[in-house]
């Protein structure tokens, strides 16, 4: 028997949660010094108009690691139950939280030295691990065991790819998590850098573009260079805040690989969002690499 846990920088919503049986780790953010808010813990929707909206008059928010003793919170009534844990989280190589994770595993193997911790990084944040999360819901539904759901990663993480531009760069200058981004002067020149995720698990920017149609095309010419047997698995299209450019990519791709390519748009969730400010657009597939 085990759990399936994840976290909310994977995208998740407690209705997707609720359909995999995924219990769910809240990543906090600040919009004010101190005041730590936990996605659907502390809200049972996100609103996600109204926290971008905050964005855009000027306020640049702050995350932070979750505890050890947070983990052990989460952690323990499945152990209690007897049951292993199988945590498909974002990538590690992004935050220090799963640091703390670890310390908190060790506490508590220590009391339940019968029981096991299977991760599988995705190597990736929002709608990447979003795609990820929904794929090893896939997999616990047909009936595989952790064991054989860590060994698919191996290979398979590392073939869902993810390409997205952000419309104002003053939140990831202030973050830091990219590389190859001069903030100030991007901001200035109306310059979207395209952004991916690497397969060591980091932003890594790896294009520019002049406006966001510009960047919507480079971003679309990835898809169609890289993509590997797109019909057979899914298309997630992400946005802060930025519905009609994701619909106008969502059409975009079904005309060109047809209106059965199974896409879902899905909203970045607040703590992804603090990074990458408002009118980010993305899209994550199945590929030949990242």
């Amino acid at each position: 028997m085990f759990q399936l846990f994840t976290d909310t920088d994977t995208d998740i919503t407690p209705e997707v949660a609720k359909e995999y049986g995924y219990k769910i780790i809240s990543m906090p953010y600040m919009l004010k010094l101190g005041e730590s808010v936990y996605p659907y813990e502390d809200f049972d929707t996100f609103d996600y108009q109204t926290f971008y909206n905050i964005l855009r008059k000027g306020t640049l928010p702050t995350t932070s690691a979750i505890t050890p003793q947070k983990y052990i919170e989460y952690f323990e009534p499945t152990l209690k139950e007897g049951k292993d844990i199988l945590y498909v989280h974002f990538s590690r190589a992004m935050s220090a939280t799963f640091d703390y994770m670890d310390k908190a595993w060790e506490e508590l193997s220590k009391k339940y030295p019968e029981r096991k911790l299977y991760t599988v990084d995705t190597k990736g944040i929002t709608i990447l691990s979003y795609n990820i999360v929904r794929a090893v819901g896939d997999l616990v539904k047909a009936g595989k065991t952790p064991e054989e759901i860590v060994e698919w990663a191996k290979t398979e993480v590392d073939k869902h790819a993810v390409y997205f531009f952000a419309d104002d760069l003053k939140f990831f200058g202030k973050s830091g998590r990219v590389s190859g981004i001069a903030a100030v002067m991007g901001g200035l020149l109306g310059i979207r850098p395209i952004i991916h995720m690497n397969s060591d698990g980091k932003m890594v920017s790896i294009a520019k573009a002049r406006g966001r149609g510009a960047a919507t095309n480079k971003m679309l010419d990835y898809v169609r260079e890289l993509n590997a047997d797109i019909k057979a698995h899914r298309v997630i299209i992400g946005h802060s805040d930025a519905l009609d450019i994701a619909k106008d990519v969502e059409a975009r791709l079904k005309a060109e690989y047809g209106d059965d390519l199974n896409t879902e748009i899905v909203v970045v969730n607040p703590t992804a969002g603090s990074h990458c400010g408002p009118n980010t657009v993305g899209v994550s597939f199945y590929a030949k690499h990242r």
